[in-house]
């Protein structure tokens, strides 16, 4: 089939405004002119008896000029036209991408259908065609039109489809980007297999699926700023989740032992290539569980996402680089890695002074620095970069993890994991505090941080330790973007992973 639309593959992929105005009034008169025909412009259904990919599967394998003896009635978008004579070819897009040609002759529909699918169709249209399915002269899967019908008529004219569109309609018009371009389909499609596959893997665990509140009087969970609303019908200054953890942990707090949550979080900070302010976010707790074996239930999630999605644990990038999910990950410790990467002894009994001289000669800044706070930044400065392969990082500083239970044997520091996976955090996991005396001594010393000025801090929250006081079993919890797993089994920037990314 001859591209029917002509277009050069050098010419600008999106037109001026001129040149759409131009192009929509003489649609909307195409528009006006179906619907005084009573043909309709956007009729309520057409008889579509099967799809686009259900016919190649079916009859791909015909030779060049051989016919099926099946007729079918599908519909698609028309990305190419090409008007002749008295034979008009036309290629179908079902929303998958999946193509096929479709032939209006004269000798079938006659020469006033042939004359109204000339004057009426263009390119965007939704098409719905009845005919026989054939293979072409040249050997190309094809309906020849019997009857013809506009399922919905394209008021604004595609993108040249033959032109990469410009990151910022690619951001801010999605639908353009689905309809073009393979890789945002198939992004769509990835994160959707990749979700399935953490829910059976949890199911094949015994986790209970649940919902926690978006909306809430207190927030924590996690240090970062929230975004801030006001409820008209309660009178009162609402926060949007930056974590369900508090609230899961009140569930598990109830005798639910295995719990997850799949939903967003929203946090009013920065944007970047890994960082978006509203986001979807997997939280996991297992009572009788420990930082130990949420890292195996984690790399399991991880590895099994990668199976659904791929079909083996190493991923192909958009870019062609093969990425390995598969083995057992390496695991080591924050302060040992961070030592020898400085090369000088860093422990938690280090002082703030020296992390601070450290930090200093390095050009490393730290807002409010305290241990903590240092030894991060510090271990991102030396230690981050150097990750290649999937690696949990062991055992934190106390003073930036106040949900966490203190490590059983080494003074100063918690059971927490994050886990690197191409130089970016993709998930974090915990020894669940779960002694209320302790985490209470903890929200204070988090609210004299606030009082101090880091937004970032937990506020005091009363109804939490409430239900800590009840008793919480020992447990392991986890967090993972989902944004950001798709990250990792497709190489791609966090928002090409998020189907309508926030943008300005």
């Amino acid at each position: 089939m001859t591209d029917a639309s002509a277009q050069n593959p050098t010419a600008p992929a999106e037109l001026t405004d001129d040149e759409v105005s131009e192009q929509k009034a003489v649609r909307l008169a195409k528009r006006d002119k179906l619907n005084e025909s009573g043909a309709g412009a956007y009729p309520v259904s057409v008889p579509v008896t099967t799809t686009i990919p259900a016919v190649r599967a079916k009859w791909g394998h015909l030779a060049a000029d051989e016919v099926s003896g099946e007729t079918v009635g599908i519909a698609g978008r028309v990305v190419h036209l090409r008007n002749t004579g008295k034979l008009c070819f036309v290629s179908l897009q079902s929303g998958d991408g999946t193509r096929i040609q479709a032939m209006v002759s004269l000798a079938v529909v006659g020469e006033e259908s042939l004359a109204d699918f000339k004057e009426l169709v263009d390119l965007g249209d939704h098409l719905f065609v009845s005919g026989e399915v054939i293979s072409s002269r040249r050997g190309e899967l094809s309906v020849m039109v019997a009857e013809w019908k506009i399922a919905a008529k394209a008021l604004l004219p595609l993108p040249n489809l033959h032109s990469e569109l410009s990151e910022e309609t690619r951001m801010r018009s999605r639908y353009l980007d689905l309809i073009v371009r393979d890789q945002a389909r198939n992004v769509v499609r990835t994160r959707a297999l990749a979700t399935a596959s953490l829910r059976a893997t949890f199911a094949d665990r015994h986790y209970l699926e649940v919902e926690t509140p978006m909306l809430q009087t207190m927030h924590g969970g996690a240090a970062a700023r929230p975004f801030v609303t006001h409820s008209n019908a309660f009178d009162t200054e609402l926060f949007l989740r930056i974590a369900p953890e508090l609230f899961l942990k009140r569930a598990v707090v109830g005798g639910i032992d295995r719990v997850f949550e799949i939903n967003r979080n929203f946090r009013n900070e920065g944007a970047d290539s890994t960082h978006s302010p509203e986001f979807a976010m997997l939280e996991a707790y297992e009572a009788y569980g420990d930082y130990t074996s949420i890292a195996e239930l984690t790399q399991t999630l991880i590895q099994n996402a990668a199976l659904a999605t791929s079909g083996s644990h190493v991923v192909t990038w958009a870019d062609g680089t093969e990425y390995d999910l598969g083995g057992q990950w390496d695991r080591i410790s924050m302060y040992d890695s961070l030592s020898e990467a400085a090369g000088v002894e860093i422990t938690p009994q280090t002082s703030v002074a020296d992390l601070k001289a450290l930090a200093d000669r390095e050009g490393v800044e730290v807002h409010l620095p305290n241990h903590g706070k240092l030894v991060e930044e510090l271990w991102e400065h030396f230690v981050k970069g150097s990750l290649v392969r999937p690696t949990f990082v062991l055992d934190f500083p106390v003073e930036t993890s106040p949900l966490t239970r203190a490590h059983r044997s080494i003074e100063g520091v918690v059971e927490k994991w994050d886990l690197y996976i191409r130089g970016f955090e993709l998930a974090t996991g915990y020894s669940e505090l779960v002694d209320p005396v302790i985490q209470r001594e903890r929200f204070v010393e988090q609210a004299r941080q606030a009082a101090a000025g880091d937004d970032e801090a937990m506020q005091l929250d009363e109804e939490f330790l409430r239900a800590l006081e009840f008793g919480m079993p020992p447990s392991g919890g986890m967090g993972m973007g989902i944004d950001r797993l798709l990250m990792a089994l497709t190489g791609l920037g966090i928002r090409e992973t998020i189907l309508f990314p926030l943008v300005k």
